[in-house]
């Protein structure tokens, strides 16, 4: 796709669609006020009518028309000034984005507004819109043979003024789209594809292409760092376990690190403690984490952040074979800990208890790990929310801030010592699972022995990682929620 930032007044752009946003009561002013004199008042006449109200992400299309450049226009509403919000915006622009993607070489242009609406800059405008075009156009259908979506020919972000930092708001909203474009992608493609030795062939790739070092862990070397709690999970599958380490050095040398930790079960079926079809349909998502920490990498090295980045992702199948690890199974983890298996679908946590410790013996300073971990998590705070979790007040707010600032919702959940006591062992030193109630926060609890007491925190991205179906401003599957806020934190990384 060829994405390019233009200077120009909007009626001379020429595309197949310009999409121009309108604010909440509408005005016609400015270029908007340009556009309705070359449409001969039409724009003012749908005012009149009601049928062009400014709306948040409601869409007017106008087909057919004479006196632009542009043979359509999408006009698509952002709301009260005062309301929007970088993630509102996101939602706006993808929502028209995905409006018109339903045929194939489509050339976009986006009118990026005079001046700032609300506490949205021009520049950020720019990144939000060039990144709604990469995703918006991108479907899940990648093997259907008449396809819904289609990505466009080309995407123009147009300004009729000088606006300071175009260039780079533009290419800043590329990589952001094509690194969650990336994890979407991972995550959507089939477990016969996706598997551990798939995925880190394809972090290997990345790796190459951007600028990172890779390092990938064969069972071999996962046995001599003594990772048998993420073994265990994979001894019932044929498909090897592996560990992929990718690495950014964009910082002084004695800097600190920053650890990006993800959890990359590749197809979940439960192992012995076996899932129902319906609750295995989706289980090709259970990578998710890792998929996310994978894109977030490739950003933060195509960006050049001045920071120390490393990227672990653990990866297995967990599957019912015969070799499969059992309920009442102690394991040893690498830090030492004992582990009593009660159910071998709480697998996740096992994974990443060995990725974490190997993290914390290689001597980050502070960590973020992802995960679709539990079920709990989205019966708590639904589909579209992040459950946070931290042993570090401070580390966790600047998590949650940087979500806050790319309009990714997360909320933090507690992490009280009371939740200790349901994953006691009664053979082992902890169980992988405290039953019912409060499953999110004793899963939480459960890895929280396993960072040796560094700033940590936890992301359960279970409800948003993975949409069931489509939304006017979501295509269904994976959705790379997250790799935005996880480049926010590592901008914002080593900062006073």
């Amino acid at each position: 796709m060829e994405i390019r930032p233009l200077t120009a007044p909007l009626v001379e752009i020429a595309a197949d669609w310009l999409i121009v946003p309108v604010v909440e009561p509408v005005q016609i002013d400015g270029s908007l006020a340009g556009l309705d004199k070359a449409l001969s008042g039409a724009l003012s006449r749908l005012k009149d009518l009601g049928d062009l109200t400014g709306k948040f992400a409601s869409t007017l299309p106008l087909r057919g028309i004479s006196g632009l450049g542009a043979s359509r226009l999408l006009l698509i509403g952002v709301g009260k000034p005062e309301e929007l919000t970088v993630g509102r915006l996101d939602r706006a622009l993808t929502t028209a984005a995905r409006a018109i993607s339903d045929k194939k070489d489509v050339r976009v242009a986006v009118a990026v507004p005079d001046a700032a609406i609300g506490a949205v800059s021009p520049s950020q405008f720019a990144t939000s819109a060039t990144a709604a075009g990469l995703v918006g156009s991108l479907g899940q259908d990648l093997f259907r043979t008449e396809k819904a979506r289609f990505p466009f020919a080309s995407v123009t972000i147009a300004s009729p003024a000088k606006v300071d930092g175009l260039e780079s708001a533009v290419d800043r909203g590329q990589i952001l789209g094509e690194a969650i474009n990336l994890t979407r992608d991972l995550v959507n493609r089939p477990p016969q594809e996706i598997t551990p030795i798939g995925f880190a062939k394809r972090a290997e790739a990345v790796a190459k292409q951007f600028g990172l070092s890779c390092e990938i862990f064969d069972e071999k070397r996962l046995e001599q760092e003594h990772m048998k709690s993420l073994l265990a999970v994979a001894q019932g599958s044929t498909e090897p376990a592996r560990m992929v380490i990718v690495e950014h050095k964009g910082g002084a040398a004695n800097g600190p690190r920053l650890a990006l930790v993800g959890k990359g079960v590749t197809f979940d079926s439960g192992g012995l403690s076996l899932k129902p079809t319906d609750g295995m349909l989706t289980m090709k998502c259970d990578m998710a984490g890792a998929a996310t920490v994978l894109g977030a990498m490739t950003a933060i090295a195509r960006l050049k952040l001045p920071v120390n980045v490393v990227g672990y992702m653990g990866l297995v199948e967990n599957m019912p074979g015969g070799s499969a690890f059992k309920l009442g199974d102690i394991l040893t983890a690498r830090n030492g800990v004992t582990i009593e298996v009660l159910n071998t679908d709480a697998e996740g946590r096992l994974v990443l208890a060995d990725v974490l410790s190997y993290a914390v013996d290689a001597g980050v300073d502070r960590i973020i790990d992802l995960a679709t971990l539990t079920g709990a998590c989205v019966v708590a705070l639904g589909e579209d929310v992040v459950g946070a979790f931290a042993n570090d007040q401070p580390w966790c707010d600047a998590v949650l801030k940087a979500a806050k600032t790319c309009g990714e919702d997360a909320w933090q959940l507690p992490m009280w010592d009371l939740y200790d006591e349901l994953i006691k062992g009664d053979v082992g030193d902890i169980k992988n699972t405290g039953g019912r109630w409060g499953g999110a926060i004793t899963a939480a609890k459960f890895l929280q022995r396993f960072v040796g007491g560094k700033p940590w925190v936890h992301l359960d991205i279970a409800g948003p990682a993975f949409a069931s179906s489509n939304k006017p401003h979501r295509e269904g599957g994976g959705t790379g929620y997250f790799v935005r806020t996880l480049v926010e934190v590592a901008s914002q990384f080593g900062k006073p």
